[in-house]
């Protein structure tokens, strides 16, 4: 399936993320990975960025830059992405004054996605409770549009990895009705952006993870 990507940035303009504070550093489609505190491994798999954007490049007609790049919440370069990307197996810190940062990126038209990628669940809850205090995580129903707008995920987020042999689930915030963090759990499709001989995963399983990938840089573009 194809996808204009003159038809992508009209979206994006008339949804406001062409805001300046949150303008890419090229007109490609880039994605940062969240450097963040606490001990835990966000810097693992640096490979599932470029290779899923690579792809992204391959299937539609988005503009992308296919490299790695991370930012450091109280940086200004995170303001320069519209999706930023964590993950990891471990603990997450945030200080006030990161809770606070990441809630400023995500009030201005960022977008957020976190995959556990088998050991951050109960740390990531914890500290984006001190983002959105006065939110809750929600599970997204399977008819939602993220599931649905590139690639059809009729039973919602794939399950690329076993970890405790549990459903998939993929989790929400809303800002009014803007889709501002997607969170998965008990999937990891992430690790399925990886090439093939990192996680040695079913070529079907890969390609299943990154038409998955592909609906969530779209949503983040359109959205």
């Amino acid at each position: 399936m194809k996808i204009l990507w003159s038809i992508v940035l009209g979206f994006a303009i008339s949804f406001g993320l062409a805001h300046e504070a949150l303008a890419q550093k090229t007109s490609a489609f880039g994605i940062a990975r969240l450097k963040y505190d606490g001990g835990g491994d966000w810097y693992n798999d640096p490979l599932e960025e470029p290779t899923l954007l690579q792809f992204v490049k391959q299937r539609t007609n988005i503009d992308v830059d296919p490299n790695y790049y991370y930012v450091d919440i109280m940086s200004d370069d995170m303001f320069s992405y519209a999706m930023i990307f964590m993950t990891g197996h471990g603990n997450i810190r945030f200080t006030d004054d990161q809770a606070k940062r990441l809630r400023e990126y995500l009030a201005r038209g960022g977008f957020l996605y976190a995959d556990d990628d088998y050991g951050m669940d109960a740390a990531f809850r914890r500290e984006i409770k001190k983002v959105f205090p006065d939110k809750q995580l929600v599970e997204l129903p399977f008819s939602y549009g993220l599931y649905h707008c590139v690639f059809n995920f009729p039973k919602g987020v794939p399950k690329t990895h076993e970890h405790n042999g549990k459903p998939p689930q993929g989790f929400g915030i809303f800002l009014g009705n803007r889709l501002v963090v997607y969170y998965t759990y008990e999937s990891n499709p992430s690790d399925g952006w990886d090439p093939p001989e990192v996680h040695n995963d079913p070529e079907s399983k890969r390609l299943e993870a990154l038409e998955f990938g592909t609906n969530l840089v779209y949503w983040a573009l359109t959205h």
